[in-house]
C-alpha cells in the first residue's frame, strides 16, 4: 500500500528535528548561558543575539527543508488523506501547528532583531534602532514566552508525525479506509 518516499521523509523529519532541537536548545542553553554570563542587560542581549544570528540561516534552511518535505508528502499521500479515516484530521492539525510555529518563529526573529539593534554598540545599528524604537522590556517579555512556545509547537508537530507514521501501517490504512467507506454508505447514514 505504501510507496517509499525516503527523500521527502528525510527532508520533513530532518528539517523538523533541527527546528525543534534548535528552539529547545536556544531556550534551555543559549538564552540561559547569555543570562549567566552577560552581567548586564546589554551584554546578555548581545550574547544571545550573536548566538541566534548564527542560528538563523540554519533554522531558515531547516524550516524550508521541512516545508518542502511536508508538501511533497502531502502530495504523494493525498489519496490516503482523502480516504483513510483520521488522516485528514491529523493533517489539518499538523497544518495549523505548522502555521502557528512559522508565525511564532517569525515573531521571535523580529523581536530578536530589535533587541539586537537596541543592544548594539555599532553606530549603524544604533541609528537603525533609533528610527524604530522599541519597548525593550516588552520585547524581552514576549521573547521569554515565545522561547517556550516554539519548542511546544514544534514538539506537537513531532507527536503528530508519530501519529501519521502509525496511521501509515498497512493494517491501519485498511481499517481507516474501510471505516471511511462504511461511514459514506447510505445504510450507515440511516443508523
Amino acid at each position: 500500500m505504501s510507496e517509499r518516499n525516503t527523500i521527502l521523509r528525510s527532508m520533513h523529519d530532518l528539517g523538523l528535528a533541527a527546528w525543534f532541537g534548535g528552539s529547545l536548545m536556544g531556550a534551555v542553553g543559549l538564552n540561559s548561558a547569555a543570562m549567566a554570563e552577560g552581567g548586564t542587560w546589554r551584554n546578555t542581549a548581545r550574547i544571545a543575539s550573536v548566538g541566534w544570528a548564527k542560528w538563523t540561516p540554519v533554522n531558515a534552511a531547516a524550516i524550508a527543508m521541512h516545508l518542502v518535505g511536508t508538501s511533497g508528502l502531502l502530495g504523494v499521500n493525498a489519496t490516503r488523506v482523502a480516504t483513510q479515516k483520521g488522516v485528514a484530521a491529523s493533517t489539518i492539525a499538523k497544518t495549523v501547528l505548522t502555521g502557528a510555529a512559522l508565525a511564532a518563529t517569525a515573531y521571535s526573529r523580529v523581536l530578536g532583531k530589535k533587541i539586537e539593534l537596541a543592544s548594539s554598540d555599532d553606530p549603524e545599528d544604533f541609528d537603525k534602532a533609533a528610527k524604530h524604537p522599541i519597548d525593550t522590556d516588552k520585547a524581552q517579555h514576549d521573547l521569554a514566552l515565545v522561547q517556550w512556545v516554539l519548542p511546544a509547537l514544534t514538539g506537537g508537530l513531532v507527536l503528530l508525525n508519530a501519529l501519521h507514521g502509525e496511521q501509515q501501517r498497512p493494517a491501519q490504512q485498511m481499517q481507516g479506509m474501510l471505516q471511511r467507506a462504511g461511514s459514506m454508505t447510505p445504510w450507515s447514514a440511516m443508523h
